[in-house]
């Protein structure tokens, strides 16, 4: 079967380097096979033709990292209050409403990370510097 002529722009002329290690290298070499495809085809197609994760704003970032500094608070809360019912002390907070505050926490936590990545559409100011009043 002779080789078809391809354009000029679809031949490929440059070369990568990536440093592998040798079990990273075996890996490649037996998902290729697995795949039925050369390595570097492979590689190809997963760098160029697989989406990127999204990204999440500054704010939403800034906003999952407070939330979680505050289930840490919650969380010592939580060990107070253990430890006061095993010592048969007075609570320092009720248990279920300490399990309601962070229940309620970790899903605004999956919240800010689900509706910004799905908020592609959405055009988010470009000042990076708001901050509420």
């Amino acid at each position: 079967m002779p080789n078809r002529k391809q354009s000029k722009v679809l031949v490929r002329k440059h070369i990568f380097p990536v440093r592998l290690s040798d079990i990273e290298l075996d890996l490649l070499r037996i998902k290729s096979l697995d795949a039925g495809m050369s390595a570097s085809e492979l590689m190809r197609r997963n760098a160029l033709m697989r989406p990127l994760p999204k990204r999440l704003s500054k704010i939403s970032l800034q906003t999952y990292w407070e939330l979680g500094q505050i289930g840490n608070n919650l969380n010592q809360l939580v060990k107070a209050t253990n430890t006061a019912i095993l010592m048969g002390r007075t609570l320092p907070a009720k248990p279920e409403l300490l399990r309601e505050l962070l229940e309620l926490l970790h899903q605004c936590r999956r919240d800010i990370a689900l509706d910004d990545v799905d908020d592609d559409d959405s055009e988010e100011e470009e000042s990076d510097d708001w901050e509420a009043d």
